[in-house]
């Protein structure tokens, strides 16, 4: 079942009005219905996937169960001793054990994650023409709820709250139904109470809520599911008479769509959890704003970012041969090579794994590791940066100088999604080729008219004016206003106005463009 379905809306009704009607009467059992819900919704993807989910769920919660019990025994053997060295014994043997549980976790669930996702890709690089593939498809929600099962074994682990005790509540964190398709990756200290906690209907909210559901509606289908037809008319049709100048259009409107659709199905799931009650984790903050690419990938999937530099990053830059390393450059290299080339290495690394998340296909991993590299190179030379400002006598608290760092960081950020939006390696060198050394502005129009049809170049004023639409509030919420807010206060004709544009601009693009899945559900 897909967000932009009829099918997704009668749910989400029904499910509201049986949540809120048991919260009249049974309030603690409101939980009930969302897990009831959560499971209904992932049997509409079909109920063989619900052994993988139960395999995650299963596996993970038993894994925080038996930290716990680990933690409980090595207490009590702890009590029975009086030797100091008796006691680090014995804690160290049950960390051990900790540990093992751990490794098991890890292996089971990424192990399962991985022979899915990049087994097929794998045989091919390996053996290709054999036409052997793994013949599953991708679960839903595989890659989300695996990243969110995990987060959980690890910080029971580290002993950071205690583990869920009853396992249906544990399954509703991990199948939540909103979260399934497209994120965000969730933690359970933040979601878990509040998914169990009643809920009573808050009119207010609600609306909030859907003006949220409405805002990524109309994200999704009058920009995204409008440039995608575009977008691909370009990067489907590469061949080295391309002019330089529709490639780098391709990767403009390419840029749009894929915030469009991302940001846009997360403000559904953000909206949808809200009827409930329920605030989840924000994914998205104005990225296109940022002034340097580390500031973008702390705007852009945030959960993401926040899962690799919490589980990926602290941990490979606490280890003890990494944190001698560190001392040992600052000693021979000086304190800001030995307190930035570790963490740099930590980066390469961490955008190695986000590339791979993606996929395991070479650009997906290309475009992990460019941005890796480029945010590794501008950490190293930050000393030279800042000695060229003081050079020029840059303001760098000015406003052009602000605009400036957005201007070029959304010039980076295009450079990479040439690695991300291209897949063959062919036509990804040509198109860099073309782009620096064949750009022809004088041929843009007539081989844009000629990759676009004639229905699809009537759909683009709309999509634009969405567009700019979303650039106005964006830019409202990037100087702090509280937009949704503000709106919810208006009188009710200037409300009115607001949403007939959203809801006529989303019932035109039904016109133009056929209603798609979302991208990141592929992930």
């Amino acid at each position: 079942m897909q967000f932009y379905t009829l099918a997704y809306v009668l749910f989400l009704v029904a499910a509201l009005a049986v949540y809120y009607l048991v919260g009249r009467f049974v309030r603690r059992g409101q939980w009930v219905v969302l897990l009831v819900a959560s499971l209904s919704f992932y049997a509409f993807s079909g109920w063989q996937n619900f052994a993988f989910i139960g395999v995650t769920a299963l596996s993970t919660w038993v894994g925080g169960l038996a930290f716990a019990h680990f933690e409980s025994q090595s207490k009590a053997a702890r009590k029975q001793v009086e030797s100091r060295d008796e006691k680090k014994a014995i804690k160290r043997r049950f960390t051990r054990k900790k540990r093992l549980v751990l490794l098991a976790m890890l292996l089971l669930n990424f192990g399962i994650l991985a022979y899915i996702k990049y087994a097929d890709v794998l045989v091919s690089y390996v053996a290709p023409g054999s036409g052997w593939h793994a013949g599953i498809l991708l679960p839903l929600g595989i890659s989300f709820y695996t990243f969110q099962s995990i987060s959980y074994v690890i910080d029971t682990y580290n002993a950071k709250y205690d583990p869920e005790r009853n396992f249906a509540r544990y399954l509703l964190f991990v199948s939540f139904f909103p979260q399934l398709i497209q994120g965000p990756i969730n933690r359970f200290d933040a979601l878990a109470a509040q998914l169990y906690e009643p809920h009573a209907f808050d009119a207010r909210n609600a609306r909030r809520g859907l003006l949220q559901i409405g805002y990524g509606a109309l994200k999704k289908f009058a920009i995204a599911d409008i440039l995608v037809i575009s977008v691909d008319a370009v990067f489907d049709n590469v061949n080295p008479s391309m002019p330089g100048s529709v490639i780098v259009c391709g990767i403009l409107l390419y840029a749009v769509y894929q915030y469009a659709d991302f940001s846009g199905g997360i403000d559904i799931v953000l909206g949808s959890a809200r009827l409930f009650g329920v605030e989840m984790a924000d994914n998205f903050r104005q990225p296109y704003f940022s002034v340097s690419l580390g500031d973008f990938w702390r705007r852009w999937h945030i959960t993401l970012g926040a899962w690799m530099r919490d589980y990926v990053f602290y941990p490979f830059a606490l280890l003890p041969g990494v944190q001698r390393w560190g001392k040992w450059l600052t000693a021979h290299c000086g304190k800001h090579i030995g307190r930035t080339l570790p963490a740099c290495v930590a980066n390469i690394i961490v955008f190695f794994l986000v590339g791979l998340w993606h996929g395991a296909e070479s650009h997906f991993i290309l475009w992990g590791l460019y941005n890796g590299l480029v945010i590794a190179a501008s950490d190293l030379l930050t000393p030279v940066w800042d000695r060229l400002n003081r050079a020029l006598h840059v303001n760098m608290e000015g406003r052009a100088h602000h605009v400036f760092c957005i201007v070029r960081t959304f010039i980076v950020v295009n450079i990479g999604w040439y690695f991300d939006r291209i897949v063959g390696a062919g036509d990804l060198a040509t198109c860099f080729y073309n782009t620096v050394f064949n750009f022809q502005a004088g041929l843009f129009v007539p081989e844009m008219m000629n990759l676009t049809d004639s229905l699809q170049m009537t759909a683009l004023p709309l999509a634009f004016a969405a567009t700019v639409f979303v650039f106005v509030i964006s830019v409202l919420k990037e100087r702090g206003h509280d937009v949704a807010g503000a709106i919810l206060d208006w009188p009710a004709p200037a409300r009115g106005l607001l949403y007939a544009f959203v809801i006529v601009a989303v019932a035109s693009s039904f016109m133009f463009a056929t209603a798609g899945g979302f991208m990141y559900a592929n992930f």
